[in-house]
């Protein structure tokens, strides 16, 4: 029995290695590239959209503020001349517009908080596109040294007796001059 696993374990890991010569890891790896430029490029239009929506729950936030400190006013304006009536209705809509305005504070929060997770998350999938993008060069290095290795010595250098004279010429007058 352990005979018959060992060679499925190794007729397994034959036909994987024979799987990831047919893959093309360069082409694989083209595509990882590709896969993560276009995961960044969602993120920063997220972080855009969100940016957009954070700016309007601030514009609204401070619209809140306003309605706040304009109700107080005619609060005042109640209380001093006695309108009980009015001043309660105002104390009823000062009321709802703090609850709009705790609303909006959490909600500007809570887009604030997503906003900084989408900017740490752009971070480290640029930092990974640029390792894998250095490997992808690499492995483009080693494919072009594997390649030029087997050529680079088949040709002859051709140097001309001129190059050779005045290289001697250098060396002599850089010999006499020390």
């Amino acid at each position: 029995m352990a005979l018959i696993t060992r060679i499925n374990r190794l007729f397994r890991a034959d036909m994987h290695a024979v799987l990831d010569r047919l893959e093309e890891p360069d082409a694989l790896l083209k595509q990882a590239i590709r896969e993560m430029e276009e995961n960044i490029n969602d993120n920063q239009a997220y972080l855009k959209q969100l940016q957009h929506q954070s700016l309007q729950m601030l514009d609204q936030h401070r619209e809140f503020e306003r309605t706040l400190a304009q109700i107080q006013k005619e609060m005042d304006v109640c209380f001093d001349s006695g309108n009980e009536d009015l001043a309660r209705k105002l104390i009823k809509r000062r009321l709802e517009t703090n609850q709009y305005f705790k609303l909006a504070k959490r909600k500007l929060e809570q887009i604030e908080f997503t906003i900084n997770d989408v900017q740490e998350s752009i971070t480290e999938n640029k930092s990974r596109l640029l390792t894998v993008k250095q490997k992808q060069e690499l492995l483009g290095e080693e494919n072009s040294a594997d390649n030029s290795d087997l050529y680079i010595f088949q040709d002859k250098f051709q140097i001309s007796e001129d190059d050779v004279e005045v290289a001697f010429l250098q060396e002599k007058q850089q010999r006499s001059s020390t």
